[in-house]
């Protein structure tokens, strides 16, 4: 490992300033350099991902649609969650809950179930439950890169969504000294101080340390709410030996007040109530009766062995504590004619889980063809102890409410303790001929799920073993073309119960993929055109007349993806996207058969561009603006109406102080939905649940690099 050490932290450098695999970093973000040190970061742009083959390889040679979002893309457009860093990622949904940002919800290719519980960090799964308040969301700050993975990846990873995963990249130590601080401040009392520090620990640059902080805190864009977060992630990394290097790992944060997370109906949003529209700041909960805290720690560690220049072991591990408090008053539809019918849940949740990833790799040669050959055993283990109370409260008038009303009924408190493990098996061969490039796996798991009731006993389980598999080829041309054709399979855990009280068997997916890649020779642009068609069956399904569910169900989505990034000169980029999807239920209850499923659009065009300034009195001075526009999504199921189509702009300023004689300060500022359009971003599956979209928001930051 000691001879690597020097690449690393040329590695880590060059992520800064390159998009990891895809393209470069809008150029008119790029920390001043010079000459020569631009020219050999160009040299070592990172184009490797590890999220969609557990190995380092090229973008330009996964038969896959691997979209990458690096650090420097996101602060450019202030996005202050992973879901607002997607933003510009085509196929992605990040509005499904409109302003709220409690959670990432990261809808990939229409698929909005476990779009809440498909996060991997560091290869990883994050280890939410998804059928309960227990899910999390991982600062941006503490991140280097975002890789979303599109289609069915089960064969690496065990249960996932048949629309892909989001696979994260936390910083990591480097050799070279080096941090940054930065303070923010902005609308709706915004207020933040973050900073990161990185560095060799001794003399002879064998231990390297990173330590990586956050405190942030502002209004909500609804009345009475707040939202305040502290984290800190200490790392350290050891070459033991020439061949052997081990990363610690921790993360801590505490949320003290989650924000908002509620929805309004369709008819006061949307549409008029009798002549009136509830304001997009309003709250229909109670000050008295609101509280989201959410406290989470991480440790694990990461050890990498190469027994041969061809040949590498590696083990992660990461154990996850989490404790969540809710507390919420919620609207449900229409009393009379201005007033809210309401109800109470809360939450008390401890959940305590473990993943851990045996790796083997190694290439083998058979005559002219590299196999490069990953070998996998992975275990994941979860339990989380809940108690959930509810009751009703007063309804309230939404357009003049009165607060202070306590609860009208409260009802016995549901305890449950759910509990999760899953083993899995699995293997992978990357063949490389020439420009031709074949990849294909299987994956055995076996998986056991035991959800009981602690008050009566009464236990719902499941005990299943699936085997999934992906096979995929590509072919390379010099000229930098690579088209490809991939076919994937998934599976994931069903949440209800049939008529004997047992949990459903896992919901399966397919998916058959071709597309276009293309790489100008020279250049770091990527232009990108994906088709695709994912099959999810076995959905759970109530049939009419029965008060149980059946696997039954079945849902399609089949699109299109474009992407482009690209130098048009030395100082203006580009980045354009759109996705056609088209979500049907082709198998589900009479009120949804061959609908369009809500909160997915069938279309999304983004567009950003930025320019650097390098000449006269703006010499160091950076722009940029951003339209993301939404159409044809409907508000429920039945599709008996349609959420308006929206189109949001934003804006970003920065100004590199260099040239005034302060190397390393920047000043920034970014404007999100400039225009403060008024917008509801999606409606869940009925037309009682309507998300009212993020209001403008300005934030201003100065940041110092060292």
């Amino acid at each position: 490992m000691r001879s690597f050490m020097f690449t690393r932290s040329r590695l880590s450098l060059s992520i800064a300033f390159c998009l990891s695999g895809l393209a470069v970093t809008p150029g008119a973000w790029a920390q001043e350099t010079s000459g020569s040190e631009a020219q050999e970061l160009d040299a070592l742009s990172v184009t490797a991902v590890r999220g969609a083959t557990k190995t380092e390889t090229p973008v330009m040679e996964t038969p896959q649609t691997v979209n990458v979002i690096d650090s420097e893309e996101w602060q450019e457009r202030g996005a202050e969650s992973v879901q607002r860093a997607a933003a510009y990622t085509p196929g992605v949904g990040t509005n499904q809950v409109g302003s709220s940002n409690r959670y990432d919800y990261l809808i990939l290719r229409g698929f909005s179930g476990g779009s809440i519980n498909n996060t991997y960090l560091d290869g990883l799964r994050v280890m939410n439950d998804g059928g309960s308040y227990s899910s999390f969301a991982i600062d941006p700050w503490f991140l280097e890169r975002i890789e979303i993975v599109k289609g069915p990846t089960s064969v690496l990873y065990g249960q996932s969504s048949p629309g892909g995963i989001v696979a994260l990249t936390s910083k990591r130590p480097e050799f070279e000294s080096g941090g940054e601080v930065r303070a923010t401040l902005g609308n709706n009392n915004q207020r933040g101080f973050a900073f990161d520090l990185t560095g060799p620990v001794d003399e002879d640059r064998r231990v390297a340390y990173r330590l990586t902080g956050l405190m942030s805190a502002s209004d909500a864009q609804q009345d009475y709410i707040e939202r305040e977060r502290r984290a800190i992630a200490p790392s350290l990394t050891w070459d033991v030996t020439d061949q052997t290097s081990l990363t610690l790992l921790a993360y801590v944060q505490q949320d003290p007040e989650g924000g908002y997370h509620s929805g309004l109906p369709y008819e006061g949003t949307v549409e008029s109530r009798n002549g009136q529209k509830i304001d997009n700041t309003f709250f229909e909960g109670e000050p008295d009766y609101d509280e989201f805290t959410r406290d989470m720690i991480m440790a694990g560690y990461d050890l990498e062995h190469d027994f041969s220049p061809a040949w590498t072991a590696r083990q992660k591990f990461r154990y996850l504590e989490s404790d969540v408090s809710l507390k919420q008053v919620y609207a449900y539809g229409w009393a009379n004619d201005s007033e809210l019918i309401r109800y109470y849940s809360g939450g008390e949740e401890d959940l305590e889980a473990i993943t851990v990833d045996n790796q083997l790799e190694g290439s083998i040669f058979t005559g002219a063809a590299e196999h490069r050959v990953l070998v996998g055993l992975d275990y994941q283990q979860r339990d989380n102890e809940v108690v959930w109370p509810s009751g009703a409260f007063p309804s309230i008038d939404a357009f003049d409410p009165v607060y202070g009303a306590g609860p009208s009924a409260m009802y016995p408190a549901e305890r449950n303790e759910r509990k999760l493990k899953q083993t899995g098996l699995y293997v992978q061969d990357q063949v490389t001929l020439g420009g031709w490039h074949l990849s294909f796996g299987g994956r055995h798991d076996w998986v056991d799920i035991e959800n009981t009731n602690q008050d009566t006993g009464v236990a719902s389980e499941m005990d299943e073993t699936q085997f999934t598999g992906r096979a995929g080829l590509l072919y390379q041309f010099e000229n930098g073309v690579a088209p490809y054709l991939s076919y994937s399979t998934s599976f994931s855990p069903n949440a209800y119960v049939d008529e004997n009280g047992d949990l459903l068997e896992p919901s399966t997916g397919k998916q058959i993929e071709t597309g276009l890649k293309f790489q100008p020779v020279g250049t770091q642009d990527l232009y990108t055109l994906s088709v695709f068609r994912i099959t999810q069956e076995d959905l759970a399904t109530k049939v009419p007349n029965e008060q149980f569910y059946r696997a039954i169900g079945e849902l399609q989505s089949q699109g299109v993806e474009l992407e482009a990034k690209s130098h048009l000169t030395d100082n203006l980029t580009i980045q354009a996207g759109y996705a056609y999807t088209d979500v049907t239920f082709e198998k589900a209850e009479a009120y949804r058969e061959g609908n369009q499923a809500s909160q997915s659009p069938e279309h999304q065009l983004t567009l950003w561009t930025g320019y650097r300034f390098d000449q006269g009195v703006l010499d160091g001075a950076r722009a940029g603006v951003g339209v993301r526009y939404v159409g044809d999504m409907q508000a429920d199921d039945a599709n008996t109406e349609e959420v308006p189509d929206y189109t949001l702009v934003d804006m970003a300023l920065a100004y590199n102080f260099a040239r005034q004689g302060l190397p390393g300060v920047t000043a920034q500022l970014n404007v999100n939905n400039l225009l403060d359009k008024e917008y509801v971003a999606s409606c869940y599956n009925s037309l009682d649940y309507c998300y009212y979209g993020a209001e403008r928001e300005v934030t201003a930051s100065v940041s110092y690099r060292f």
